[in-house]
């Protein structure tokens, strides 16, 4: 299966916080959707790697995604090795996505600058011909994305692309809400932490109506670039 877009974040509700919208609009629009989590968050403060996972996988239906998958890396000791690089390379080859989405470049967790590097170098080694990877027994070939994309997250980062959501919020806050035990409840007996406050679910929204405003629309997420987008008209530009 190829997909279109494949979205991939350092521990699961990622994406869901940072793109989802962007994501769900183009399931809508026809297009191959893929998430991609490269730990279990088993550091997490609340719930555990099992509930995670349960979580992540309602997340993905409710997006309507074509496939999840979870590398099971170590959350916050995770490197940007050969060994890491490799995983990565096996997934862009077997799947063959055209867009990369992938952590901040510059945030308050480790390790999404982390994985925001890590996964930005794979995929330039995945282009490489003389890497040679096999996935399930089988010779992969080479495949570069042909964009990486860089959603934000919880630092204010100026976005150098603002895509247009509107439509699509519920279903995005929808896949946020799936983890039931990373955010705000108020019957909640787990301990507090920076994203299970109600000013924090808030803030979902109104940086997207913020983002929304910039361009004068509803709703908006917000991504920066590894090098500067082409158009083939400046009519093409909104």
């Amino acid at each position: 299966m190829k997909l279109d877009i494949l979205a991939i974040g350092a521990h699961p509700d990622d994406v869901e916080l940072s793109c989802a919208g962007t994501l769900a609009k183009e399931i809508a629009n026809g297009k191959k959707v893929g998430i991609l989590d490269l730990t279990q968050g088993e550091l997490g403060t609340r719930g555990s790697a099992e509930i995670r996972a349960e979580e992540a996988q309602n997340a993905a239906e409710i997006l309507g995604v074509k496939m999840r998958k979870n590398l099971k890396f170590s959350d916050g000791f995770f490197i940007n090795n050969t060994a890491h690089q490799l995983e990565i390379i096996k997934i862009l080859r077997k799947y063959r996505p055209e867009i990369i989405f992938c952590n901040a470049v510059d945030d308050r967790h480790i390790d999404h600058g982390k994985g925001s590097k890590l996964v930005s170098d794979a995929c330039f080694l995945s282009g490489l011909r003389k890497i040679e990877t096999t996935f399930e027994g089988n010779k992969q070939k080479e495949w570069r994305p042909k964009f990486v994309y860089h959603y934000i997250q919880w630092k204010e980062l100026e976005p150098d692309i603002i895509v247009d959501i509107s439509g699509f919020m519920e279903k995005k806050l929808d896949s946020v809400k799936a983890y039931k035990t990373q955010f705000y409840d108020k019957n909640s007996e787990e301990p507090n932490t920076p994203i299970s406050s109600n000013n924090f679910l808030d803030s979902v929204t109104y940086r997207a109506r913020n983002l929304g405003r910039i361009i004068g629309t509803d709703h908006a997420e917000g991504f920066t670039v590894e090098r500067c987008p082409a158009v083939d008209s400046i009519f093409d530009l909104i």
